[in-house]
């Protein structure tokens, strides 16, 4: 039985090489009439990075990253395909109206410089509407990005100590598939808990080893001045994301309250509106469920986008505070991938599937 880095990479393989060939099947049953998709269901796409590839050896987050191309003739495709794009706060009252078109709607989570440079002229040069998510300590420089300050230390080290919560531990990572497995185990550690105490630790050793984490904020995520000058677009909208990027699953009461409502007041001190949407970040059902849908709607939002993967459909518009996202991923930059997901395709067989 394979153990080790060498499990992690053959994980990693097995799963890309499953989604892969899954879409390719359903692309290509849509295509010849044999499985029709959800033509009338909305869809509501999530990003991160959109740029060029940088032709990274060690990029373990990877998925976060389209390039404008891929963006752009997606965009092209789905349109064609019929699919109507609109503004993310007035997708869920169009769909309540019985919009016969199709609906698409665009998010990107975190607010990165590369959404003005690059993904801003594809969305206007379209006509598409957008919703960047900002998250303010980010803006702010307050709070560093726990995956990437991950990707920078295990890149620059041959191997290192530190505690994923169970006592220190020598952690190798000379070779390539030694550096995914630390990422991994380094993300399993964070995922699903309270995630405060190892960021600070990381972001510690970091430092120890010349590594700036908010150095690296500083250089990936719009400032304030470069959120004002990106809502100067008519197709430009912004939405609420927490302040520190925080599972809100694993936080007290007041916490939570307080990751809201400051992150809304950051929004609004920043556009002069409150803002309509929230993000939750990580969006899974280890960071969100019940007590935060009901905080966010509490807080004022009109609704609120989680990652849970599907699209959106007539009875979604009575639950607007768990909307579904389909992430336009950067492993599966094919046009073809983005029309099928957005017919729901691929959700209704999983959901078949699994019972």
């Amino acid at each position: 039985m394979l153990q080790g880095p060498t499990a992690v990479a053959a994980r990693r393989w097995i799963k890309h090489t499953a989604i892969t060939g899954g879409l390719e099947i359903l692309s290509l049953a849509a295509r010849s009439g044999l499985a029709p998709g959800q033509h009338n269901a909305g869809a509501i796409f999530t990003l991160h990075h959109v740029r060029p590839p940088e032709g990274k050896v060690f990029d373990p987050a990877a998925h976060l990253t389209v390039t404008p191309d891929f963006l752009e003739a997606a965009i092209v495709a789905l349109k064609a395909s019929g699919r109507k794009p609109v503004a993310l706060a007035d997708l869920p009252a169009r769909m309540a109206q019985g919009d016969v078109e199709p609906l698409m709607a665009f998010t990107l989570d975190d607010g990165y410089k590369d959404n003005l440079e690059f993904a801003l002229p594809i969305f206007e040069r379209n006509e598409v509407p957008f919703t960047v998510f900002v998250t303010g300590g980010f803006v702010d420089r307050t709070h560093s990005i726990w995956w990437k300050t991950a990707e920078a230390l295990i890149g620059k080290l041959d191997r290192f100590d530190f505690d994923f919560g169970d006592g220190p531990t020598r952690v190798t990572t000379r070779s390539l598939q030694q550096k995914y497995a630390a990422y991994d185990r380094l993300y399993h550690a964070i995922n699903c808990s309270d995630q405060h105490v190892i960021i600070e630790r990381l972001d510690a050793y970091a430092r120890a080893n010349g590594i700036e984490p908010l150095e690296i904020v500083d250089r990936e995520v719009m400032n304030e001045a470069d959120l004002r000058q990106l809502t100067k677009s008519p197709f430009a909208r912004l939405g609420a994301h927490t302040i520190s990027h925080c599972s809100m699953a694993h936080l007290p009461e007041d916490e939570l309250h307080s990751e809201i409502e400051r992150s809304a007041d950051r929004v609004e001190a920043i556009t002069g509106k409150r803002p309509r949407a929230f993000a939750y970040p990580y969006g899974d059902s280890c960071a969100v469920g019940e007590r935060e849908f009901q905080a966010v709607r509490q807080a004022g939002f009109d609704l609120a986008v989680t990652t849970m993967p599907d699209v959106i459909r007539d009875t979604s518009v009575n639950e607007p505070h768990r909307l579904n996202r389909i992430s336009l991923n950067g492993y599966y930059q094919k046009t073809r991938y983005a029309e099928i997901l957005a017919s729901g395709l691929p959700f209704a067989a999983r959901k078949l599937v699994s019972g």
